[in-house]
């Protein structure tokens, strides 16, 4: 019987040596996922702090409590939230529905192009940029379209469709600031769409995502005093939050596809859609990407080399190319 009582001494040291593997594992595993938030949230600070610059003040508790109570407010009143943004253009939703049809033609989709003066400029220049680097310039609407594909004329005519969405006139902080939140925008789009099939989700449904999730930031700075705006860690992490939350309602108002305001919503939570976090990936990408070209930031800062992996810097490299 010894022998025996051996062998099952030795299985039952080896199954608790597995079991003490197994929890030293998730152990790390979790360490890794708390410090990867703790990232997040010195990213989203940095973005912030650089954001807003020189308009930012020390505001009174009872000041930032009363802009955060009515940006909740609003938040929760998707409607007049979306009420607050202009309607995208009317051919944009025919070409989007006309892309989703297996027997379009070239000539199809340059004949609803056309009608547009400025979807025939940006077009053009989508396809004459550094990210797809033609080998000789395109000129003409229909080779454009051949170039970028549906997906990449998808992608065009969705970032046409929101450039006024959020570069909408209006006064104060939130007019001074538009330029760069759509700059973000318009690179997490893109971050998000690269790293989606590796999750794997959607490519185009990660491009609206990122380019629909600063609406309602854009909407909460419109509730800020005019031209300034608290520069506090509690309140910049509770107005990108609330931001969000309303990005999610309007792009419900509007019938957006449901996982998009989804992922916006869910956006950095632990158990998020895959989606989700293409979405959080693409944008803490693109604020790295800004605050590097702004020299906030350097590319061998931590946030970088402990915020990103490999496949995640490439993506940042690429960013290096998007024009505005």
């Amino acid at each position: 019987m010894g022998w025996i009582s051996r062998l099952m001494g030795g299985s039952d040291g080896g199954a608790s040596q597995s079991a003490a593997t197994a929890a030293k594992a998730g152990e790390q595993k979790l360490e890794q996922a708390r410090q990867l938030e703790r990232i997040g949230h010195d990213i989203d600070a940095a973005y912030y702090r650089w954001l807003t610059g020189s308009a930012r003040f020390d505001a009174a508790p009872d000041v930032e409590n009363g802009i955060l109570d009515e940006v909740r407010a609003l938040a929760a009143r998707p409607d007049d939230a979306a009420g607050l943004v202009p309607r995208v253009p009317e051919v944009i939703p025919q070409l989007l529905g006309s892309l989703g049809e297996e027997d379009v033609s070239t000539g199809d989709l340059s004949r609803l192009v056309v009608q547009d003066p400025v979807l025939v400029a940006e077009v053009i220049r989508e396809a004459n940029s550094a990210f797809y680097r033609p080998m000789t310039k395109v000129d003409t609407v229909g080779a454009a379209i051949k170039l970028l594909g549906q997906n990449g004329l998808r992608m065009v005519l969705a970032r046409v469709a929101f450039r006024p969405v959020i570069n909408m006139d209006s006064d104060g902080f939130a007019r001074r600031v538009a330029p760069h939140v759509w700059e973000q925008s318009e690179r997490c789009a893109l971050a998000a769409s690269l790293i989606a099939p590796g999750i794997p989700a959607g490519g185009f449904e990660a491009y609206l995502s990122g380019l629909m999730q600063n609406v309602g930031l854009i909407v909460a700075f419109r509730l800020c005093p005019d031209r300034a705006v608290p520069g506090s860690t509690g309140f910049s992490s509770q107005l990108l939050a609330l931001g969000r939350q309303m990005s999610a309602g309007i792009a419900r108002h509007w019938e957006f596809p449901a996982e998009v305001a989804l992922a916006i919503e869910q956006a950095g939570a632990p158990d998020a859609s895959n989606l989700a976090r293409a979405l959080a990936q693409g944008d803490r990408i693109a604020k790295l990407r800004l605050l590097i070209d702004a020299g906030a930031v350097t590319e061998d800062d931590a946030l970088v080399t402990d915020g990103l992996d490999s496949f995640q810097r490439r993506c940042l490299g690429k960013l290096a190319h998007v024009e505005s």
